[in-house]
């Protein structure tokens, strides 16, 4: 195959070196041309248009998502792109209507779905071994803040952050969320309150069948990157996340064996690496897209009801949001 990829931030430049591995030729490009040249030169890819491709990765800033999805439906090229679909609800609309009349394949980057130990408690719950579900919690918390001027672009926490807590749970338990109560707080920097946005979040949330769902955030988890999911159910009850680097301590002597995750991107290197073969494999014919526009679309309604609950401090139906 022969594919493009488009920006070189973090996560962009570790996309091309998984690309490199995965495909006979990678196309690349980027606004920083000697960025794009350094990249390509260490790699073995050439600059060129990403979308003269058999597929194309898209990794730019949030802000051009929208405009690079509709012309690589525009063109019929199959696409890769780092969540979101789009910064607000009706760009995302928009673009799920175009790959919808275009058929083109589109894939966005929620990689928790392709971790193993996601994949696992999923099919647990699939199975039974669980018995009926009754009650999840959520966390995710980084170690330190973002850049201050990525938080007034970023949409905010739930947008930005808790919209990996919100597909993981719809693909998880394969229900839907009904009503959203969320808050959040500011401990921290002042360029958190400056923005809108909050630095730690919590909320309660209700699925359609009753299961009630906690979650807890933060950008100032001083022990390292935290990420967990637990499912308890009337059989049975399974964790995703405690393990040799969860950055977690008992009093009771339990502690980490290993270095605590620095970053998501330590803690997910092996479920992008998946995930990305599975766009692959998706481009090829060889399966079904593994996480479409419309499911994105979900996860951001989620998040556009809990920031609406925080800024009103009341509950919020999704029927409120979506359109």
């Amino acid at each position: 195959m022969r594919v493009g990829l488009l920006g070189f931030g973090r996560i962009g430049a570790f996309h091309a070196t998984s690309l490199a591995a995965l495909v006979e030729e990678l196309v690349v490009f980027d606004a920083d041309t000697s960025r794009a040249e350094e990249v390509a030169g260490r790699l073995g890819a050439r600059v060129g248009d990403p979308f003269d491709a058999d597929a194309v990765v898209i990794a730019t800033p949030t802000s051009t998502h929208a405009e690079a999805l509709l012309r690589a439906c525009e063109l019929g090229v199959p696409a890769f792109c780092e969540k979101p679909a789009a910064p607000t609800v009706e760009e995302t609309v928009r673009v799920a209507e175009a790959v919808e009349r275009t058929g083109t394949l589109v894939h966005i980057g929620f990689q928790r779905r392709f971790d193993a130990g996601y994949a696992a408690a999923r099919a647990a719950l699939a199975s039974g071994e669980l018995g009926e579900l009754h009650r999840v919690h959520l966390l995710t918390a980084d170690p330190r803040p973002p850049a201050p001027g990525y938080i007034p672009l970023s949409g905010g926490v739930f947008r930005d952050c808790h919209i990996h807590d919100f597909d993981i749970l719809r693909w998880v338990t394969g229900r839907e969320v009904d009503v959203v109560y969320a808050t959040g707080s500011n401990r921290g920097e002042a360029f958190f309150a400056e923005a809108g946005d909050v630095d730690n979040s919590a909320a309660l949330l209700t699925l359609d069948d009753g299961t009630l769902v906690t979650m807890q955030g933060s950008r100032y988890n001083g022990a390292g990157y935290d990420v967990r999911m637990e499912l308890a159910g009337t059989l049975g009850t399974r964790a995703v996340g405690l393990g040799e680097r969860t950055p977690v301590s008992s009093v009771e002597g339990l502690a980490p064996q290993g270095e605590p995750w620095p970053d998501f991107q330590a803690r997910f290197e092996a479920a992008y690496v998946a995930e990305m073969g599975a766009f692959l494999a998706a481009a090829r014919g060889e399966r079904e897209s593994p996480c479409t526009v419309r499911d994105a679309l979900a996860a951001l309604y989620i998040a556009e009801a809990a920031d609406l609950s925080r800024r009103t401090d009341r509950p919020v139906r999704l029927l409120e949001v979506t359109k």
